[in-house]
């Protein structure tokens, strides 16, 4: 057997599996809330807890929202530090691998199957490409996937909390809102659940939300703006999402350049899903794509959108299952 986790800033996902060729098999995963303990050991002994029987484990994985330097983290958007031979020591594992979040997700690629995906642009199928993973949800994340032989080598990214490069005189004064607020705009505030309500907040500024009963009232949570938007209840939040997914689009683009990413990129995160008719509109592929002399190769690239919530977490399995 193996454990396998994925720590996120709102909720962690840990996952007992049985050893199975490339993918393992799920015997038994558990969610809970991420701020409500005190670090990753309280939810081990927990899910622990839970079981009839404590398992025989060969090894474990974690992916978490941070980056990871010699096996140890600090999560970014939760007060706790994470470290694989603490995880190890406590728990008398053997093996123990930490791995940034999206690093996690990335190794889930080539195991996910044709009903876990949507694809936004068929494109030409590089199968020994590089592969680009972009993932919206409480945080922006970023990672590579590159074939070295038979093997897939994931490599991680903090790209989201790069800066937001504007294109548009729209985006040049949200980007300037954006800098009143934080002293700088950085991708992450633009495209994560907190982005879209910075969008939101942006485009509902001097106006009340069309959608709401309240005098004067805007969205106060992501899920509202994307739901508002499509249903079409209110312009201000339509614009909002639209800014989201052009902005979201544009970003995928600009990481399939900086990769060379011909072995497709993968739209991750808990967001994505939730406003995939947004997504499919066109307008996501059409600010991916728009990139001057780099159009035709851009339009070339597979994009696929994950549908499989628990892709990071199968991602570390996969890599506990390698180590197993």
């Amino acid at each position: 057997m193996i454990l396998a986790g994925d720590v996120g800033g709102t909720k962690t996902l840990i996952g007992l599996f049985e050893v199975y060729k490339r993918r393992p098999v799920p015997v038994d995963v558990r969610t809970f809330q991420t701020t409500a303990y005190p670090g990753l050991p309280a939810i081990i002994s927990e899910f622990f807890a839970a079981q009839a029987v404590r398992p025989e484990l060969t090894a474990a994985a974690f992916g978490v929202a941070g980056p990871v330097i010699n096996q140890s983290a600090k999560m970014t958007n939760v007060p706790w530090a994470v470290d694989a031979a603490e995880i190890a020591r406590v728990f008398h594992l053997p093996r123990v691998q930490l791995l940034n979040d999206l690093e996690s997700m990335a190794y889930s690629l080539p195991v996910l199957l044709p009903d876990e995906l949507k694809t936004l642009q068929s494109g030409t199928d590089h199968t020994e490409g590089t592969v680009a993973l972009i993932a919206a949800g409480t945080g922006l994340g970023q990672a590579l996937l590159h074939h070295v032989g038979d093997r897939e080598f994931a490599i991680p990214s903090e790209g989201g909390h790069s800066d937001f490069a504007a294109r548009t005189e729209r985006e040049m004064a949200f980007a300037q809102f954006l800098r009143e607020r934080y002293g700088r705009s950085e991708i992450e505030h633009v495209l994560s659940g907190p982005g879209l309500l910075n969008l939101s907040t942006f485009t509902h500024l001097g106006a009340a939300c069309e959608a709401m009963d309240k005098r004067g009232a805007i969205p106060d949570t992501p899920a509202a703006v994307g739901a508002n938007a499509l249903a079409n209840k209110c312009t201000r939040c339509v614009e909002a999402l639209q800014m989201f997914v052009s902005a979201y689009g544009a970003a995928a683009g600009n990481l399939a350049l900086t990769a060379m990413a011909t072995g497709g990129v993968f739209v991750g995160g808990g967001i994505a899903p939730r406003i995939l008719p947004a997504l499919e509109n066109g307008a996501f592929i059409q600010a991916f794509s728009a990139k001057g002399p780099m159009r035709s190769l851009l339009e070339a690239v597979p994009v696929h959108v994950i549908l499989n919530p628990g892709s990071a977490l199968l991602g570390a399995a996969v890599c506990a299952n390698a180590a197993s």
